[in-house]
């Protein structure tokens, strides 16, 4: 018999609930209680349960950015809240968006509305309250850029709480959030985008793909479907296949390694940061290290994409972290880089 579900009134609570569908590599787990939040003002009712007050937290979006080792004790809670509000000046617009809302679904509104700023960002899977959280990015961009402030529930100090762009201390995948997992939980964020911006199409085969598009005066949409074009000839689909997308960070290093790295593998792409320091590319170092397309079971590396794990059926998640960890010791011994991933992972490392 499936979980059974009980209604609260803003939010739906399910005993011993199953994940397997609630997180895109397809893991089979379970959570002690998953609660589905449809009004975020509901939060402190649901969080003053002593048996919620009294157990670990999880939010989950769409789980495009975890992987479970295993079940998760305690309360998951699932943003499932929507809507958009819009105040425009004319050339720029400030736009609150509850954290339940799909981020691809919000790019292409924005697109359609004629705002700039998120087009490299497109077809990023999982919702708009986890993109600050791991300060997603794609192409050449980063979403910290256009955040003006995030507004959560502070377990806490049991309040509202909105946090500026300073105090989310954005950096490379990570912010405040990450840092102090469980205390946040993400109910909006509210962004600043303009009408008109220098586009970034130098990075990763943007230019290449317009040119063969035919377009040679790009607008921001010119730019969606260009990223749109290279993410699904290069990525797997999770609806396809289970994965979470890039699963490996791109290391940064000091200059030093990344010169010596660079002078022994002139095909290892490395970008400079304004720290000084240097961004390689995990991918590259990935696929040299022989790990491309390479399978363990049911637990696998993408043949399209080295930097992506995938579940090719029934991998559990111990099975698809061991992989990632062989995937990591193998690159740390050919060129001693430490890679770290992407997705939490969430039970035994």
């Amino acid at each position: 018999m499936p979980p059974e579900r009980v209604d609260m009134g803003g939010y739906t609570l399910i005993e011993n609930a199953p994940l397997a569908n609630r997180n895109t590599l397809r893991v089979d787990a379970r959570a002690t209680l998953l609660a589905e939040i449809r009004d975020a003002a509901k939060l402190p009712e649901l969080l003053d349960f002593p048996a919620v007050r009294h157990s670990r937290l999880l939010v989950l979006g769409e789980g495009s950015n975890m992987l479970f080792t295993g079940d998760f004790d305690g309360t998951v809670l699932a943003m499932e809240t929507r809507g958009v509000q819009v105040e425009s000046d004319g050339d720029s617009a400030r736009i609150a968006v509850a954290a339940g809302e799909r981020w691809d679904d919000f790019v292409r509104w924005t697109l359609g509305q004629g705002y700039a700023g998120l087009e490299n960002l497109i077809l990023i899977p999982g919702t708009v309250g986890a993109a600050p959280i791991q300060n997603i990015g794609a192409y050449g961009c980063e979403v910290a850029e256009f955040v003006e402030s995030v507004e959560a529930w502070d377990t806490r100090e049991r309040r509202v709480v909105t946090l500026d762009h300073a105090t989310c201390a954005f950096a490379y995948r990570d912010s405040l959030f990450k840092h102090e997992p469980g205390r946040y939980v993400v109910t909006a964020v509210r962004f600043v985008l303009p009408r008109s911006r220098p586009l970034r199409t130098d990075y990763a085969g943007i230019d290449e793909e317009l040119a063969r598009m035919g377009v040679d005066k790009p607008a921001p949409f010119h730019v969606a479907e260009a990223v749109v074009r290279l993410r699904t000839r290069k990525l797997p689909d999770p609806a396809v296949i289970g994965n979470a997308g890039s699963f490996f960070k791109n290391p940064i290093v000091d200059t030093a390694l990344a010169d010596a790295l660079k002078r022994e593998h002139p095909g290892l792409a490395a970008w400079s940061q304004p720290d000084g320091r240097c961004k390689v590319s995990a991918a590259w170092m990935i696929e040299a290290a022989g790990f491309k397309g390479f399978r363990e079971g049911d637990a696998g590396i993408s043949n399209r994409h080295a930097l992506v794990l995938v579940n090719h059926g029934h991998a559990t998640g111990p099975q698809l972290w061991a992989l990632a960890q062989q995937v990591m010791h193998g690159v740390h011994g050919k060129f001693g880089v430490q890679l770290e991933p992407e997705p939490v992972v969430i039970g035994e490392r």
